[in-house]
C-alpha cells in the first residue's frame, strides 16, 4: 500500500462537500477518507484490548528507533480502511516518564491476516508525535532485510541448537526484562493471535524464557541482539488466567516471533507463528526448551 494521496486541497468534491481536509487535519487520522463523503474521525478516549495491542505496537516501534520509553495510557480515536489489507488510522496518547506529562501519538497499523502457515503479520506503518504530515506507508522489505528473516517461518528452536551457535543467540537475562518490557508485548500479542484474537482483557502471562535469534553475529556482548532491527524470538511463557476466557488455553505456551525493520521511520513488522506445532521438526516433542525461571509476571 503505498500513501499516494494528498493531505488536503486535493478533493473539495462530493467526496468532501464540506471542505473537511485541509492543512489543519490530517489524513485517516483527523478524516476519514474511507466513507463517500468524507467524514471527521470523533474523539471516543478508552480501552479497547485489541486497539491498545495496535497503538502499543506502534509506540514500541517509535522508542526502538528514538531510545525513549513512552508508556501507552489509552487511545483517543481511529478509523479504518479496508483494501487489501486491514489499516487502522490511530491516535492515541503515550505518558513520559521523565515530565509525566501526555503526548498525543499518531500510529498507521496494518493487519496482514493469517497466512497459510498460521502466520498473522502485524506492521506499524507510522508512529509518530501528532501532526498533519504524509506519510510513508510503503514497506520496503528488499531495502535492509535480509533473505534469512524472510519466508517461512523458523522452526521452534531446540537446546541442541543453541548450544551448538551461540554466537547467533541470545538467551535473555532478568535484567533484560526489566529494561525491555516490550518482551512482554511480544508475548503478549502471540497469545492474542493463538485464542483467535478472541482476547478482550489484557491476560496473565508468566513470561519465562526468552531466546533471541540473528543472522549477524554480535559484536562485543550477546545482549546486543536486543537492540537488532531484524530478529527471531523464541518465547516460552504460561497462562494463569482464567481457561474459559481464553478458550481452554490454560498453562504453558511458546511463541515463534518474527521483528523485521524495513529501516524507515515508524515502521516494524511482527510475524507470530500462532500454532507452534505445525512448525515442530519431525520426532521433535512439543515440550518446550528449559524453563529459564519466572523473570516476569503481569497480573
Amino acid at each position: 500500500m503505498a500513501e499516494n494521496r494528498e493531505l488536503w486541497g486535493d478533493d473539495d468534491g462530493p467526496s468532501d462537500p464540506h471542505g473537511l481536509m485541509n492543512s489543519e487535519r490530517a489524513y485517516g487520522f483527523d478524516v476519514d477518507c474511507s466513507t463517500r463523503p468524507y467524514r471527521l474521525v470523533e474523539s471516543q478516549w478508552g480501552h479497547c484490548y485489541d486497539t491498545d495491542l495496535q497503538a502499543m505496537l506502534g509506540l514500541h516501534c517509535y522508542n526502538f528507533q528514538k531510545g525513549t520509553k513512552f508508556k501507552f495510557e489509552c487511545w483517543e480515536k481511529f478509523s479504518c480502511d479496508y483494501t487489501c489489507e486491514v489499516c487502522i488510522y490511530l491516535t492515541f496518547q503515550a505518558r513520559d516518564p521523565a515530565s509525566d506529562c501526555l503526548i498525543s501519538f499518531q500510529t498507521l497499523f496494518s493487519d496482514g491476516g493469517c497466512g497459510a502457515d498460521f502466520t498473522i503479520e502485524w506492521r506499524s506503518l507510522a508512529c509518530r508525535l501528532k501532526c498533519n504530515e504524509r506519510l510513508d506507508d510503503y514497506w520496503d522489505d528488499k531495502a535492509l532485510i535480509d533473505e534469512f528473516y524472510m519466508g517461512d517461518m523458523p522452526k521452534w528452536l531446540s537446546d541442541e541448537a543453541l548450544a551448538a551457535d551461540n554466537k547467533k543467540f541470545y538467551v535473555v537475562q532478568e535484567p533484560d526484562f526489566l529494561e525491555n518490557d516490550w518482551l512482554y508485548l511480544y508475548s503478549e500479542i502471540a497469545f492474542y493471535a493463538k485464542t483467535d484474537c478472541n482476547l478482550t482483557t489484557s491476560p496473565r502471562l508468566e513470561v519465562k524464557k526468552v531466546v533471541i535469534e540473528t543472522k549477524e553475529e554480535y559484536m562485543t556482548e550477546a545482549r546486543e541482539k536486543l537492540k537488532a532491527e531484524n530478529a527471531i524470538f523464541y518465547i516460552s511463557y504460561k497462562y494463569n488466567g482464567d481457561d474459559r476466557a481464553a478458550r481452554g488455553l490454560a498453562g504453558d505456551h511458546r511463541a515463534i516471533v518474527r521483528k523485521t525493520m524495513d529501516g524507515k521511520p515508524g515502521h516494524m513488522c511482527l510475524e507470530v507463528a500462532r500454532r507452534t506445532e505445525a512448525l515442530t521438526s519431525p520426532g521433535e516433542t512439543s515440550t518446550p526448551i528449559t524453563d529459564f525461571t519466572k523473570l516476569l509476571i503481569k497480573n
